[in-house]
């Protein structure tokens, strides 16, 4: 067996726009997939791989991962369900309806990937990649793929090192003494003296056509291509949901753009800083609802140095009485925005002098999918309808008027927290190295 030994760095590195060259042996250049299998059924989590975590969907973690690596030559979700299907082309990625012969519990990974081989003949070089591994980034694949195409690799898949000692399993009333199966007890080493062990972690496996066609992911001149531990996440197999989020916060992949650039928070009064209802007294006059929590996260982004700017459109317009009270609340300007939202945005923004990177927008419904798509980061509050669910880059765990902005500020601050440690990371290793 043929393997190669290597270590990732735990900074994030930049990846090249230049898509990897496979070539055939015609010297014709080879078409390389990335294929995540997302079956509907789930005997724990219902459709969990279009669960929220972290404000994404399950999926989308990787599937944003594959398509900003810019490594493949087509992007592939292979499901049997509709609303996996809807999320997986939000995300970027190609459909492959699979048939109910591989859509079976008792159906597995390769049946799926051969059918997919079969149909998709223009294929050459598959990489499954695990839905349930949401701490992957762009550099893994990138690194790993080199290992094909630069080093002659026909197979390449994902471990990290492990530092359990194992024991013999000794069935419930035996009598028979059980065994160590990786040391020497009399003779136990420490942490820092063992190596440890590899092991799948099961983000990833690379294989080619000719392995696939023979009924393998793995073989011929294979490799492993070590990720650190913080990076290999399952949430299949160690680790709960609450958990999992936390996890992904710090060390998952959030896009090309780097978040503490924002510099700008457009928030939609009614449907997001508010529940959507007004409230008319005897008078006549309007009263709304807000959420001390989400005034707060607002003072938490302006004590930052970001500004927040409050929107309503025409279509749900804020009165005048109405608009001061809140610009007073809240210290924010209140503006009154036309049919055109998109184009009174960029229009703000160019008086600013900022670019759609370095804003943030937060919407609840169809008039706001364009600024939810062009956005640097968008969210919507949970009880937003589906087509600004799948505009939004994070989608609240709370409701509209209930900290869901609140909750998008933290979303912001965390963000921009995390880049400001990978820069400085970055400095002390360029500074040591």
């Amino acid at each position: 067996m043929a393997a190669t030994r290597k270590r990732t760095r735990r900074g994030i590195e930049d990846v090249s726009d230049r898509k990897a060259k496979v070539i055939k042996s015609s010297g014709e250049k080879r078409h390389i997939a990335a294929l995540i299998l997302a079956r509907g059924g789930s005997k724990g989590i219902p459709l969990k791989n279009i669960k929220m975590l972290a404000g994404v969907p399950l999926i989308g973690w990787v599937l944003r991962a594959a398509v900003d690596s810019k490594q493949f030559d087509s992007v592939w979700v292979s499901t049997d369900h509709d609303d996996i299907e809807k999320v997986a082309k939000a995300w970027g990625a190609q459909v492959h309806r699979r048939s109910p012969e591989v859509s079976k519990d008792s159906s597995s990974s390769l049946d799926t990937i051969q059918e997919f081989a079969r149909l998709n003949p223009e294929v050459d070089v598959i990489c499954h990649i695990q839905a349930t591994s949401p701490c992957l980034h762009p550099f893994h694949l990138k690194e790993a793929l080199e290992m094909i195409t630069k080093q002659g690799f026909t197979s390449v898949f994902s471990v990290v090192r492990r530092h359990h000692f194992r024991w013999q399993e000794v069935k419930k009333g035996g009598s028979v003494a059980t065994q160590p199966l990786n040391l020497d007890p009399s003779n136990r080493p420490r942490r820092q003296d063992w190596d440890g062990e590899l092991c799948e972690n099961g983000s990833f496996y690379f294989s080619t056509r000719a392995l696939i066609e023979e009924g393998v992911l793995q073989g011929g001149k294979w490799a492993y291509y070590e990720m650190l531990p913080e990076y290999s996440v399952d949430i299949d197999v160690d680790i709960d949901w609450p958990v999992a989020e936390q996890r992904v916060l710090r060390f998952g992949y959030f896009g090309l753009d780097k978040p503490e650039v924002v510099r700008l928070l457009l928030c939609n009064v009614s449907g997001c800083l508010t529940d959507g209802r007004v409230l008319i007294s005897v008078s006549g006059e309007e009263m709304v609802s807000v959420n001390t929590r989400d005034t707060m996260g607002i003072r938490m982004l302006q004590r930052e140095g970001v500004e927040v700017i409050l929107i309503s459109s025409g279509e749900d317009p804020v009165t005048k009485a109405l608009a001061d009270n809140l610009s007073q609340r809240t210290g924010c300007e209140v503006r009154q925005l036309g049919k055109d939202i998109q184009g009174e945005v960029k229009a703000m923004m160019d008086d600013k002098d900022l670019d759609w990177k370095e804003v943030a927008y937060m919407g609840n419904d169809a008039p706001d999918v364009d600024c939810l798509n062009l956005a640097g980061l968008s969210a919507v509050p949970r009880d937003a309808p589906v087509v600004a669910i799948n505009a939004a880059k994070y989608s609240c765990h709370s409701a509209a008027g209930l900290g869901a902005v609140r909750e998008f500020s933290e979303h912001i601050l965390l963000l921009k927290k995390k880049a400001k440690s990978q820069m400085e990371q970055d400095r002390i290793h360029r500074n040591t190295f």
